[in-house]
């Protein structure tokens, strides 16, 4: 395969090396010279030890994020929602019932972490794989992924399209809200047809930290993504070629993996906490070229 040396990447002049090695530097190994390289230095040892090659042209972008969502420990009429913890005696891998026969048989009934607002909080919390519930009184609990049931991701999003609930123009977290509040009964219903369920775990880290993604270390906003992994090694350097305006072309290190993220060149952009990284992310779809960085040959 052709490979292409970084500054002749699209965008790459204008991208912050730094905050892109920074990135790197938490998952890559002790051993791995990139440690030593001196703060200032990322760009010149990234050209001198690496090139380009192309994983994928025309490749689907989208983003995802933490959010965070009122709630409590406590059921109540405010807060009705369950979020769970994996099933009793559930071992990593293991296949375990439908969402419809967990929502409808109540397979879970004392699992339960939290209790948000809306069943679609819930739900897309589910899709993010992480999250924070703020508590009454002000404290908070910090959930991460902790495992899934086993069944095929079915995108409502996609459901919506097809069923013209939404158009090509405007599939956004946003408007996938706004159908739900207008409908929620038939939102309801729609939420089932996604056999995929998520199970959470409590995490302990520090607020300002991103949350944990599958290679075992805190996301960075605007810098880590999410892969497919039998196509991306975990760890993987990636340049972005994005087409968009409002998105700009970036180096991104790949540190996490997700239900609808498959095939060659798919990638997830963790855009951050809250409603501002909540709103970039809803509106973020767009196809780009895709690069992994690859060791100079002879270096």
């Amino acid at each position: 395969m052709a490979r292409i040396e970084l500054a002749n990447l699209p965008g790459w002049a204008e991208d912050d090396h730094e905050a892109a090695f920074r990135t790197f530097l938490t998952t890559a190994t002790p051993e791995d010279p990139a440690h030593g390289v001196m703060p200032g230095a990322a760009k010149e040892h990234l050209e001198t030890h690496f090139q380009a090659e192309m994983l994928a042209e025309g490749a689907v972008l989208t983003g995802y994020f933490e959010p965070v969502y009122r709630g409590a420990l406590e059921r109540s009429d405010r807060y009705p929602a369950p979020v769970y913890a994996v099933p009793e005696g559930w071992q990593t891998g293991q296949s375990f019932a439908s969402r419809t026969e967990i929502v409808e048989k109540n397979l879970l009934a004392g699992r339960e972490l939290a209790w948000l607002a809306s069943p679609l909080h819930a739900f897309l919390l589910q899709v993010q794989g992480s999250g924070r519930i703020a508590l009454p009184g002000g404290s908070e609990l910090r959930l991460g992924f902790a495992g899934k049931n086993g069944h095929p991701y079915v995108s409502l999003g996609r459901l919506l399209l097809e069923r013209g609930a939404l158009t090509p123009e405007d599939v956004s977290m946003q408007a996938l809200r706004a159908w739900y509040n207008a409908n929620p009964e038939e939102g309801a219903k729609a939420l089932l047809e996604n056999p995929s369920f998520v199970f959470f775990k409590p995490l302990d880290i520090a607020p300002e930290l991103g949350p944990i993604g599958t290679s075992g270390v805190p996301l960075t906003p605007q810098r880590s993504v999410a892969v497919d992994p039998a196509s991306t090694a975990l760890g993987s350097l990636i340049y972005l070629d994005i087409p968009d305006a409002d998105t700009p072309s970036r180096l991104c290190v790949a540190q996490d993996t997700g239900g609808a993220i498959k095939g060659p060149g798919r990638t997830d952009l963790f855009c951050g906490t809250g409603n501002i990284a909540g709103e970039q992310a809803g509106k973020l779809f767009t196809t780009i070229r895709s690069y992994k960085l690859v060791p100079r040959a002879g270096l």
